[in-house]
């Protein structure tokens, strides 16, 4: 169904288990995988970083190597990029560059003054790409991914 799938993080918590739940869907389904670390430069994001901090460019590079190896470890053939700006247009752009037909982001639930800060990025998302988008929540431990990395890939 799926055959190319961006997995998209800004670092957080949320975006990291994004990763893990799109990595290992990814495995499962046999589908290549573009990684996508976006650093956020808004200044309401920059305001929202204090309650919720994201990595800065530097550890973004750092992530995405990490994310990349990963990945191999999974059997997955994958590719990335690291960009700056707004998340949801940064995830739409890259989305149509590589053709994906899934996105897989995270969720942090935010409170009334940092949504205002930081506006609707989850709408515009879905209204500007031409692909499903996945809302990844669901926690994997450790212990779970790193069994499943030890797992044979089934497709």
């Amino acid at each position: 169904m799926y055959k190319k799938v961006l997995l998209a993080s800004d670092g957080t918590f949320e975006g990291l288990i994004a990763l893990r739940e799109g990595a290992l869907m990814v495995k499962e389904i046999g589908a290549e995988a573009f990684l996508l670390i976006v650093t956020p430069d808004q200044p309401g994001l920059r305001m929202a970083d204090s309650v919720h901090p994201v990595p800065r460019t530097d550890d973004s590079h750092d992530l995405l190597e990490r994310g990349l190896q990963r990945m191999a470890a999974l059997g997955i053939h994958g590719t990335g990029a690291v960009a700056s700006g707004e998340p949801a247009q940064q995830i739409g752009a890259y989305a149509r560059h590589f053709g994906a037909d899934l996105v897989v982001v995270g969720h942090r639930r935010q409170g009334l003054l940092e949504r205002w800060w930081s506006g609707a990025s989850g709408a515009y998302l879905v209204d500007n790409v031409d692909c499903s988008v996945l809302i990844a929540r669901q926690v994997v431990s450790d212990e779970d991914f790193e069994a499943r990395l030890r797992m044979p890939a089934t497709a």
